[in-house]
């Protein structure tokens, strides 16, 4: 009977000595890309409405024309997240992105790449909405 719990109790503590290692390894890279994204989906609605605020208030006056630009921004930046969500999902399949899935050499190429694009997409994302919103408040 002791054998068996001490066999136990060295089971549970190799096992929860791995899973502390997991924990402080911290997040994959592909996690850390999917953080990114996850952080910046919210905030397409955010984008929505400013477009639909500034699109009233486009005219031909030079106030009017910032407007304007203001919301092509506001557009070309959920433009962008749509173009990276889709070429995200051509190049990685949902046991890569969910599972942690082990990724060949050329994937891992893929992922350095679109990790430094969803990088850009939240400066485009939120730089966009600040413009937006401090040019509404004029």
């Amino acid at each position: 009977m002791k054998k068996i719990l001490a066999v136990l109790f060295t089971t549970v503590f190799v096992l929860s000595c791995k899973q502390e290692k997991k924990v402080e390894e911290g997040p994959t890279q592909m996690e850390e890309v999917m953080a990114i994204h996850d952080e910046v989906m919210p905030k397409m609605g955010t984008l929505s409405k400013l477009v639909a605020d500034l699109k009233e208030k486009v005219d031909t006056t030079a106030t009017g024309k910032e407007y304007e630009m203001a919301m092509k921004d506001l557009q070309e930046a959920n433009k962008s997240m749509m173009d990276w969500m889709m070429g995200f999902g051509d190049r990685f399949d949902s046991d890569e992105i969910l599972e942690g899935k082990e990724l060949s050499p050329e994937k891992q190429e893929w992922l350095n790449e679109e990790k430094e694009k969803v990088e850009a997409l939240k400066e485009q994302i939120n730089t966009s909405i600040e413009n937006a919103e401090a040019l509404l408040k004029e």
